[in-house]
């Protein structure tokens, strides 16, 4: 484990890795319209109930510009770092720890039973892996790319490729 990872806290947010940092930053404003429209929607009245309606419209630019499904009543713990957003899907009923990375083509979803993932705090999940059904992912773990998970990871464990496998001797 490299002195890096052991600094990032998957319990306090690190809400800086969510600030866009230019003009053109689209993962993070499209995270940061999500959380503007829970702000105002939690405020209620009036005027939030206009806000929230104007940050739809902000949500549904971005949400075309980088090509990702994030609701935005999603459960999203702070310090989410997504470098290149386009691609990602992600459950409305699914709920992500503090200070995770997700990269592009990612899915967290269900599987048809019902039953969504739970994402501890930092967790890296790599470019285009399925974490599909009712699993819990550890604190710290990691998702390799292209990984079909099914099952739980347990905490600072590793998960890569395809259960089922693909080898000379998998029957088709």
């Amino acid at each position: 484990m490299d002195q890096a990872t052991e600094q990032i806290s998957a319990d306090v947010p690190d809400w800086t890795r969510e600030r866009p940092r230019q003009f053109w930053d689209p993962g993070r404003k499209l995270l940061l319209t999500v959380r503007r429209y829970q702000f105002w929607r939690a405020r209620g009245g009036f005027f939030g109930t206009l806000c929230c309606k104007f940050i739809a419209l902000r949500h549904r630019f971005w949400t075309v510009v980088t090509g990702a499904e994030i609701p935005l009543t999603c459960q999203i713990g702070g310090g989410l770092l997504v470098p290149h957003p386009n691609g990602i899907v992600i459950h409305p009923d699914a709920k992500i720890g503090v200070n995770c990375l997700i990269f592009h083509q990612v899915t967290l979803g269900s599987r048809g039973r019902g039953g969504v993932p739970e994402i501890a705090g930092h967790v890296d999940i790599g470019a285009g892996a399925k974490i599909l059904g009712p699993v819990k992912i550890g604190a710290h773990a990691r998702i390799g790319a292209n990984a079909v998970v099914i099952a739980d990871v347990e905490p600072y464990g590793v998960a890569t490729g395809y259960p089922g496998g693909t080898g000379k001797n998998a029957t088709p």
